[in-house]
């Protein structure tokens, strides 16, 4: 029996919008265990509430956008890789990766494992998927991600093997793999209105907008999840999702709010879980234009900040402090910086040295993202007392990133987790196109692409070291604090991680959930 013939046994509204039911909500469930804590309680139904996209959701995973829509998809599909809780990527789909020498050429090796329908996975699959995402006719959000690989000239050495060939050296390839939204689908697939994948669960029914119903798929190549069905119920209000909870219609309800989730913690109605370092919070300062083109100005800035006062008051305390550089925890993350504090002196100091005293900044800020309005009000009067009066304007949710992006001085950001190499290449390059901090620097950039040509990962991690030490002297990004992402269970889930950022690869793992 050849590798691809054998299985292995082995992953808009309110309350009323819920459409819950109770009825069948142990289908398939084994005797419980004698003992919770000795071993997960096999079957069930576990029925998760997520904030949805409406009547045209569809499960199309290369056009997963929403939380609700990353779930629902990790789910029923797999990718070639994924994040790990530090966002280094961590082999699913692929067993292996090796590069060439050069580092333009990627040799990807896939384990064995089996679509819903039984057929195998193989790189006939990986190759359709990536250049169904890369198709110049379509805007699937992976699209960029998978920009490095020469698709044309990639092939399948074999059914097991895909040989990438890239556009330029990188380092990083792996990230590629574990892009959002890079999911892989058979070979030829454009219908998803009843999805074949390789993930942990297989589809049963959906109804936009309200729900979709999945079972175990009992030859999934991690083993088969604890749970016999998966519910995702769309509930787009919090208040919803809670009560949901609370009345017993839904088991998991994701997105809480901090006031929220203080209420209930604690009192054994529900748990809340506290997903750390999910969302970056801060401040970005237009390093090409007055005043902040002066790098003694986005100092002073950096000084000014109360980052502990900033987290208490506009996440409500459910954060912690950030040191004015993206990814605390990740990997290649600095974490041998010295924290940045208050130091009004120094700060009043370098605005005399450049020639800035009695400054006065607009903040643009809007009701776009929980907090920003707050921070951006803790902001003003924190600069006031360094002689800096801070105007705040608040604009467009709509068309808020739009705006900020070339527009403005000074704006209240927030980022989810990536890689910090992700962050680098997407935000820092001259080129990159989300560049809001308008960070251009030739001799930056120079340091990114010697980074992405280095084989030897302690000589890379020490360029990361050298750009970021660079972005924490003079850069544009005051990053104040990192936002815990708030879930919520009923007291009878378990195997929930709480150690997953929201968005990698243990975050909303129904497949290692089980119902005590």
């Amino acid at each position: 029996m050849n590798r691809f013939h054998r299985r292995q046994f082995l992953l808009t509204g309110g309350a009323a919008a819920l459409a819950l039911t109770t009825a069948g909500c142990a289908a398939d469930a084994d005797p419980p265990n004698a003992s919770d804590s000795a071993a997960p309680r096999q079957g069930g139904r576990l029925r998760a509430a997520f904030a949805g996209g409406g009547t045209n959701e569809t499960l199309d995973p290369h056009l997963a956008n929403l939380f609700v829509d990353a779930a629902r998809a990790k789910a029923l599909f797999d990718k070639l890789a994924d994040y790990g809780a530090d966002l280094s990527a961590v082999p699913r789909l692929a067993e292996s990766w090796e590069p060439s020498a050069t580092l333009d050429t990627w040799t990807v090796r896939l384990r064995e494992a089996v679509f819903h329908d039984g057929r195998p996975v193989t790189a006939d699959d990986v190759l359709f998927s990536y250049r169904r995402i890369a198709d110049p006719a379509r805007a699937f959000r992976a699209k960029a991600s998978l920009e490095p690989i020469d698709l044309a000239a990639s092939r399948a050495a074999d059914p097991a093997t895909v040989v990438f060939r890239l556009n330029r050296p990188y380092a990083e390839f792996p990230n590629v793999l574990a892009a959002f939204g890079a999911y892989i689908v058979p070979n030829g697939t454009e219908d998803f209105t009843a999805p074949v994948g390789s993930g942990p669960f297989r589809f049963t029914s959906f109804k936009p907008g309200s729900s979709l119903l999945l079972g175990r798929h009992p030859g999934y190549w991690e083993g088969a999840p604890h749970l016999a069905e998966l519910e995702f119920l769309v509930a787009n209000e919090e208040s919803a999702r809670v009560s949901a909870l609370l009345g017993g219609q839904a088991e998991y309800a994701h997105e809480l709010n901090p006031a929220t989730a203080r209420a209930h913690e604690g009192r054994k109605r529900i748990e809340i879980v506290r997903l750390r370092n999910s969302t970056m919070q801060g401040f970005v300062m237009k390093t090409d234009r007055p005043p902040f083109d002066d790098k003694r100005v986005r100092q002073a800035f950096f000084l000014i900040a109360d980052r502990k006062e900033l987290v208490d008051g506009a996440l409500s305390g459910a954060g912690e402090i950030g040191n004015d550089l993206f990814g605390k925890g990740f990997q290649y993350y600095p974490a041998s910086l010295p924290q940045r504090t208050r130091d009004l002196e120094r700060a009043r100091a370098l605005l005399r040295e450049a020639g800035a005293e009695n400054l006065r900044v607009t903040l643009d800020t809007s009701p776009v993202a929980t907090g920003f309005v707050e921070a951006a009000g803790i902001f003003k009067e924190q600069a006031a007392t360094a002689g800096v009066t801070v105007e705040v304007r608040v604009g467009n949710k709509d068309t808020y990133w739009k705006d900020i992006l070339d527009g403005g001085t000074l704006a209240s950001y927030r980022s989810g987790v990536m890689p910090i190499e992700s962050h680098i290449s997407q935000r820092l390059l001259t080129k990159s196109t989300t560049n809001a901090t308008h960070w251009r620097r030739p001799d930056f950039d120079e340091l990114y692409t010697q980074a992405q040509s280095t084989l030897d990962p302690a000589t890379r991690t020490a360029l990361y070291e050298r750009m970021q030490r660079r972005l924490y002297e003079e850069g544009g990004f005051l990053i104040w604090g990192f936002a815990d992402w708030i879930i919520a269970t009923a007291p009878t889930v378990r195997g929930v991680a709480e150690d997953a950022p929201a968005n990698t690869l243990d975050w909303a793992r129904f497949d290692k959930v089980w119902l005590a």
